[in-house]
């Protein structure tokens, strides 16, 4: 009878998380699935190449130890990138050989780009205001943002078919520009002849002040005349009456004919105060979709392909450290570690964790190390005016269980407590119940905006 790997391998996991440290073991193995076995040959799915790597080269004879304790000898161990809208990357090995160091950071270096994408733009990428660096190519895409990263590539392939309008909101630095800039590219990719224009809110009410101020011709033309119109920050022509209505205008004729609409603002159209009903309700009439900070592999992903840009091989501790400690948003993640790159070339030293721990001491540590168990349980029951009893005990109605369930998760996503370990604290005796818990609040984080309010909530909480 064929061996279920599915249990196989949870119960490889299980004795991995034991042995091994939270870091490596949520970057590298938590989310790593088997997909299929045929005596010779075992695949694995994978988040991303950052993990791909690691396991290739820093975990194969551990992979195979264990897979050999449970009567399974695989010759070849293939491993498969995730990906939702393209064919999966698949890398193959049979002996324990590196990757060659640039396959690492190829998916977010310009220059090891796909196919096609040049280092120096072309007149035609250039077009519409648009970055050439921003493209689907050099996105990394995580659990925060995956959802983003799906709908986007489906509005690239049918741009006026599907999602229209497309609208993101999330806070600074976590990538809708470079999303909603890679659509476009992606666009004036497929289709030449596009006409695409990119402009940030505050250019549009600029232009529009001039329109009415000084009579300039053609503001009209120019933003109805487009097949894609993209435009950042919505959220600061809200309080301005005139522009909104032609902005609505603007909104009506384009959907009317079928052109492309993508919006990005901080807050969803619901939550912007003084954004006009019919403007409102045109922008909810597509999809909506929140981008959350990055989680902890994400965060590893990025800083892995960032470094490999300019070069440089971080060891994993060194990745972890960063990316335990700066939870803001990318930008400050990125500029701590241009920080640790630029000072370890400056002194011609290797940019490790004890370099990193001493250049970035002032940097404000997202997860404070004073942190424990009983302030997110506690933290989480203030929220949802509970008593810590009834978080802990064993009553299963539905007002409790949910901010039991969140609690749960965030025990797991801030201090990456083992699933034993999360059950015991929330005294449960089955860890199988964390387990499902955690996965629960994970997927309604995508679809439940009230679920990613909550969860943010507790969190400005803990780290207040």
């Amino acid at each position: 009878m064929q061996k279920d790997l599915h249990a196989i391998w949870q119960g490889i996991l299980g004795e991995v998380e034991l042995t091994l440290s939270t870091g490596n073991y949520t970057v590298f193995w938590s989310k790593t699935k088997p997909l299929s076995f045929d005596g010779n040959e075992m695949v694995f799915e994978v988040p991303n190449i950052y993990v791909q790597k690691n396991l290739q080269t820093k975990f194969d004879k551990q992979i195979r130890d264990l897979l050999a304790k449970n009567e399974l000898s695989p010759a070849t161990l293939t491993y498969i990138v995730a990906s939702t809208n393209k064919k999966p990357r698949i890398s193959r090995e049979t002996t324990a050989t590196s990757l060659p160091l640039m396959e690492a950071s190829s998916i977010a270096s310009p220059a090891a780009a796909s196919v096609g994408y040049k280092a120096t733009p072309s007149p035609l990428s250039a077009r519409g205001n648009l970055n050439p660096r921003y493209t689907f190519d050099n996105f990394i895409v995580g659990s925060s943002n995956d959802l983003a990263y799906s709908a986007s590539q489906a509005v690239a392939a049918n741009p006026g078919v599907k999602y229209n309008p497309i609208y993101f909101y999330g806070g600074v630095g976590l990538g809708k520009t470079h999303l909603m800039q890679a659509i476009g590219n992606e666009i004036l990719k497929n289709t030449p002849d596009s006409r695409v224009l990119y402009v940030s809110s505050e250019t549009f009410v600029n232009e529009f002040l001039d329109y009415i101020r000084f009579k300039k011709k053609g503001f009209s033309d120019k933003y109805r005349n487009v097949d894609v119109l993209i435009v950042d920050d919505m959220q600061f022509i809200a309080n301005k009456e005139k522009t909104q209505e032609e902005f609505f205008h603007t909104f009506n004729f384009l959907h009317q004919n079928n052109k492309q609409i993508i919006i990005s603002s901080d807050k969803p159209p619901k939550s912007i105060p003084t954004l006009t009903e019919r403007l409102r309700s045109r922008f909810e009439m597509g999809m909506s979709i929140d981008i959350q900070m990055p989680d902890f592999e994400t965060r590893c992903a990025i800083i892995n392909a960032k470094a490999g840009i300019s070069g440089v091989t971080l060891n994993s501790e060194t990745v972890e450290f960063l990316a335990n400690n700066i939870k803001t948003n990318i930008r400050e993640l990125e500029g701590a570690l241009n920080q640790l790159l630029a000072y370890a070339e400056l002194h011609h030293i290797e940019p490790d964790v004890t370099t990193a721990e001493g250049l970035l001491g002032n940097v404000r540590i997202s997860r404070p190390q004073h942190l424990t168990s009983k302030q997110i349980i506690d933290k989480t029951a203030r929220h949802f005016q509970l008593r810590v009893e009834e978080i802990c005990g064993s009553q299963r109605d539905k007002h409790i269980v949910v901010p039991r369930q969140i609690a749960m998760y965030l025990l797991r996503s801030e201090l990456h407590l083992s699933f034993p370990k999360i059950a015991g604290e929330l005294g449960r005796k089955d860890h199988t119940t964390a387990i499902h818990s955690v996965e629960k609040i994970e997927k309604a984080i995508k679809l439940d905006y009230m679920i990613r309010e909550q969860v943010n909530a507790i969190r400005e909480r803990l780290y207040a």
